[in-house]
Formats: C-alpha cells, sequence, structure tokens
C-alpha cells in the first residue's frame, strides 16, 4: 500500500468564463487553479472538488481532457500528474422530516455519470449552475440514486449550528431523515475531532473524514486525511472509506476543535462565550444563542469510548494560523521546500530557521508536536494560537 494525502471538500468560486458557482468562494477557485494549487503549492494526492455538477465546471474538465492536461482513469478519477481529482456535489436537504437544512457530499468516478447527475438535478433545484443548492426530494431519494450511479454518500460538517445533521437537521439520530446503510462515511467539521464524534454510538459504523471545506486557496488541506491504497483512484477510495482489501485511512489531520469557528456557545449577537445553560448574555442581555458544537455533542452522547481499529485524530495546526507567518514568508517556505505538506510533516527545525526567523520555526515546531496554547473561537469565529 502506498500514502497519499486526501482533502476531499474543495469548492468552486467562479467558472472558467468568470461566472460564480460557490458564491461565498474566492474568484480565484477555479478548477484549473485548484488543481495546480493543491498538487504544486500543498503537495496534496487527491481532492474531490464538490461544485463540478455546475455545466460550466464540467465543461473546463471535458476541455483538459481533450487537451490532454488531464485524464479519466479506469478506475474511476480524474490524473493531473500525481494528483486525482474526484468530482463531487455539496446539496442542501430541508424536507419535511428535518428541522432544518443539511449540507451532504456525494462522489462519482466519472465525468459521464457526473453528467448525467447534473442532468439530474437540473429538474430538482433551482440553479444548477451554482454550488450547496437546496435540492426539492428527500434525503431518501438523493441517496438512492447517488448509489444507483455508483457514487460515495458523505454527511458534512455534521455537527456545525448551522446546515448540518446534527447541528440543525435532527432531533436525536441520523435515521430520522436518512437511510444509514446508504452511508460512506461522515465529514466531522472543523469543531469537532474523532473523540468528540464517537460520543454518538451511532457513528461507530462510519469513518470518518476530515476535509478542508475551502473556500479560497490559502484554506486547501486546512483538514484531511493520510489514506493507504494502492494508487489514487476513486475505486481505491470506495474501498478506503469501507476498510476494504487493507486500503484504509492511516491518520485525520485536522484543526484542534478550539480553533474551528464554532467549538463553544456564545451570544448570538456580541459573540460572547455562554455557559451551556446561560439563557441570557451578562454582556449585553440579549437571549439569542449559537449553540457550540461541543454541548451539541453533550446533548446528544451516548458512548464514552471509540471502537477499535479507529485511525488516530492528530490535532494540526494549518499554517496560517502561526503567528508573524504571512503570506510572503510562506511563500518563500513552499518554494524552498516543495509544499504545506512537507513543511507540516517533514522538514527538520534546523532547515526551517535557514527560511524563517527562529520563533516562526519553533511555532511550527510545536504545533506539529500538539504544544500550543489555544483561545477557543466560537459563533462563527476562529480560535487562534494564544502567542
Amino acid at each position: 500500500m502506498n500514502r497519499y494525502y486526501v482533502d476531499l471538500h474543495i469548492h468552486i468560486g467562479r467558472t472558467w468564463t468568470g461566472k460564480p458557482v460557490k458564491i461565498t468562494g474566492a474568484k480565484s477557485l477555479t478548477f484549473t487553479n485548484i488543481i495546480e494549487h493543491a498538487r504544486h503549492e500543498k503537495g496534496l494526492n487527491m481532492v474531490g472538488i464538490i461544485d463540478s455538477h455546475s455545466p460550466e465546471v464540467i465543461l473546463e474538465m471535458e476541455s483538459l481532457i481533450q487537451s490532454g492536461e488531464i485524464s479519466e482513469h479506469q478506475d474511476g478519477g480524474l490524473i493531473f500528474g500525481d494528483l486525482t481529482v474526484i468530482p463531487g456535489s455539496e446539496l442542501e436537504i430541508y424536507d419535511e422530516q428535518s428541522n432544518g437544512p443539511i449540507h451532504l457530499l456525494m462522489f462519482f468516478p466519472n465525468l459521464t455519470i457526473m453528467r448525467e447527475f447534473s442532468s439530474w438535478l437540473s429538474g430538482h433545484l433551482k440553479n444548477i449552475q451554482l454550488s450547496s443548492q437546496r435540492i426539492y426530494v428527500t434525503g431518501l431519494v438523493l441517496q438512492k440514486k447517488v448509489k444507483d450511479l455508483g457514487g460515495i454518500f458523505i454527511p458534512a460538517h455534521v455537527f456545525t449550528p448551522f446546515k448540518s445533521l446534527y447541528g440543525k437537521g435532527v432531533n436525536k439520530s441520523l435515521t430520522e431523515v436518512l437511510n444509514p446503510d446508504l452511508i460512506d462515511g461522515i465529514e466531522l467539521g472543523l469543531s469537532s475531532d474523532t473523540h468528540m464524534a464517537d460520543q454518538l454510538g451511532e457513528l461507530h459504523k462510519y469513518t470518518f473524514v476530515t476535509n478542508s471545506d475551502a473556500h479560497s486557496l490559502a484554506k486547501i488541506a486546512r483538514e484531511y486525511q493520510v489514506m493507504a491504497m494502492k494508487e489514487p483512484t476513486f475505486l481505491e477510495l470506495q474501498k478506503a472509506l469501507k476498510g476494504e482489501d487493507g486500503r484504509h485511512i492511516i491518520a485525520n489531520y485536522g484543526l484542534d476543535p478550539l480553533l474551528g469557528k464554532y467549538h463553544k456557545t456564545v451570544c448570538a449577537e456580541c459573540l460572547n462565550p455562554l455557559n451551556h445553560d446561560d439563557q441570557l448574555c451578562d454582556q449585553c442581555g440579549k437571549n439569542k444563542v449559537i449553540k457550540g458544537v461541543a454541548d451539541r455533542i453533550l446533548e446528544l452522547k451516548t458512548a464514552d469510548t471509540s471502537p477499535p481499529g479507529r485511525p488516530p485524530y492528530v490535532h494540526q495546526v494549518p499554517l496560517e494560523f502561526i503567528p508573524g507567518l504571512g503570506p510572503r514568508l510562506l511563500e518563500k517556505l513552499v518554494n524552498h521546500f516543495g509544499s504545506e505538506m512537507a513543511i507540516l510533516h517533514e522538514v527538520p527545525y534546523e532547515a526551517l530557521t535557514e527560511v524563517v526567523p527562529a520563533k516562526i520555526a519553533e511555532f511550527i515546531m510545536k504545533a506539529r508536536e500538539g504544544n500550543v496554547t489555544l483561545a477557543a473561537g466560537g459563533g462563527g469565529k476562529y480560535g487562534k494560537i494564544a502567542d
């Protein structure tokens, strides 16, 4: 088996003609820019681009195939040198079974199937061009369609307070809205980790994935996983998510939940941290609350330990969180050492100090070892390294 760095949740901001896809995504997030940045700057081996249902994005991918810049692998996936692209989609359901909107990820092996899925979608949502659109079918209908097409189905960022399975969508159980047998994995999101998620016993049967949900090039690979696969293809990804034939996730790498935007419960008006039972904010007196992921998981808790064989979750601080490491210095590091993956995992302290000040090199090493002090985030505001 080989080791591969994988991030399965990257948005497209604009098409190659400049039309918006993910409204909140950066204009620089075109398909071509993403694959070049993910390969050359981040050092990833597999990415899921989850706005690939947009017709103009499909046209761009087909054009790159025709020009020979990318190719389709017989086992699924688009090959760009040593990077494999898995075309996918993020959609929103809000049916009569759910309490609120829920975001879901689905992935397909090739453009023929993605085009078929896009054609089907166009009859069930308002704007096929855009990302994360609400689809007017039930979650069960969507799951069946994905599986009929041989796709992968994963609920997205399942604990975030807005537009997620447990944050808003269900009272207690995913079975309220989805068929548990048609789920291939669970995406944890930035404000939770394996230990937190495994407090829900019904999740013990699923593989956890950690992805960036990138809305800009810089955010790609802020969370990712290392997978053991024979080669980076769609078929191998399916096997790794199921733990089949020796394929598996070696480790999940993600933010310490304290760095996530929704870890703590806060006042919705002034973002003052609140205790779980607080009804009024002692700062502004308002009674609107954004419930943090940690408190929501405590409400749902049914288990105390993780199941046997769960991969380790490594708390990792993205380089953009390192105090003093701005875009220019980061670019200098990447140019010198080849990729962010190399800097995060491999480059020794002495080599780092040849490129950046010793204090920044020390922060990078402490972050690699999990020895940094963190201030928790909440209410849409990221946590930070306390320097």
